[in-house]
């Protein structure tokens, strides 16, 4: 077949990104421009998120053509994430695709966010097929998937409530640490005792493969509340070691035992949670007695990036599923081909 190069976004969320990739999946121009406009409000503000994606996605463009050293011309197609997504956001990425698919006449391809962060391992690992499961782990969401083909997949679990960086964002809030909650909870833990605090680690059932954090945010509230709080200053880094252990055990041991019920060998993780490294410890010890292995993306693809959006259109380009112009976004929470 002959290699192609796709010019991606991805504009989900508070991260504006344009990327090059070739359908070898060797990435040539990967930017991001982070917005930490929003951490004073420790959250994303969905419209100053807009305002920001509609500031920066004309230059990032032209930079990311520049450094790939590709000439629009010679790009084959343009892929942008559609949902899940803060709506406004999303309406960027997609308007300012669909005017630059139809101004250069270029085929247009809509890629789920949630698979874009599925492909992200592709990028290290192209020659990775199913079947496998993967666990999906991204800001709202927290998924279990299995990956029958490319095409066919079922989702068997799912988040009740919070899904797992949500709990990391809100647990780092109440202990007043900053935004986002992931990389500082992971940082400070390291030098934490994990068995501090026994918190609960929800939906413990066998055969139940759907999660809940919610009762967790609860549990350290309740734990933050009840303490003297000379105790909880001092030990902010075992609190959130402990914590952070209840997030991975549920992640881990659902993850493992779906896999053993369904016979599956190969194990993907993805998203933002993905990049955390209690967990990538655990799942690569767990998986090992099953004698399975796992997938992680490099951690530059484990955010949000327009590389992993053109990673998960390359199939779609040679299935030819392109998207007609009247595209729209939409932000339904969950993996959904398109």
């Amino acid at each position: 077949m002959k290699k192609i190069k796709i010019l991606a976004f991805e504009t989900s969320c508070d991260d504006t990104s344009v990327a090059v990739i070739d359908s070898n999946y060797h990435v040539y121009s990967n930017l991001i421009s982070s917005q930490p406009n929003h951490n004073a409000f420790g959250g994303v503000v969905p419209e100053l998120a807009s305002r920001l994606h509609l500031k920066n996605i004309m230059k990032l463009t032209k930079i990311a053509l520049l450094q790939s050293q590709t000439p629009l011309s010679e790009i084959d197609a343009i892929a942008v994430s559609v949902n899940p997504g803060l709506i406004g956001s999303l309406l960027i990425g997609v308007s300012f695709a669909k005017s630059l698919s139809y101004s250069v006449n270029l085929p247009l391809i809509a890629i789920n966010h949630m698979l874009g962060h599925v492909y992200a391992n592709k990028i290290s690992h192209p020659e990775l097929q199913p079947p496998y499961l993967a666990l999906v782990v991204s800001g709202g969401h927290t998924e279990l998937v299995k990956f029958i083909s490319n095409r066919e997949y079922e989702v068997i679990g799912r988040t009740r409530d919070d899904a797992a960086g949500e709990a990391f964002d809100k647990i780092a809030k109440l202990l007043n640490l900053g935004y986002p909650g992931g990389p500082i909870i992971d940082k400070i833990s390291k030098s934490g005792n994990p068995k501090f605090v026994n918190f609960p680690r929800p939906m413990n059932q066998k055969d139940n493969f759907d999660f809940s954090f919610s009762g967790l945010k609860t549990a350290v509230t309740n734990y933050i509340k009840n303490e003297d709080k000379n105790i909880i200053e001092e030990n902010k880094h075992n609190i959130v070691a402990s914590a952070q252990e209840a997030i991975v055990d549920s992640l881990t041991k659902k993850t493992i035992n779906l896999m053993k019920k369904e016979g599956l060998k190969k194990l993907i993780v993805a998203g933002g949670v993905s990049a955390n490294s209690r967990l990538r410890e655990k799942i690569h010890k767990e998986i090992k007695k099953i004698n399975g292995i796992s997938y992680f993306p490099e951690l530059q693809y484990c955010m949000d990036n327009a590389a992993m959006i053109g990673a998960a259109a390359i199939e779609k380009y040679y299935d030819k599923q392109f998207a007609e112009l009247d595209l729209n976004a939409f932000s339904k929470k969950g993996l959904r081909f398109l």
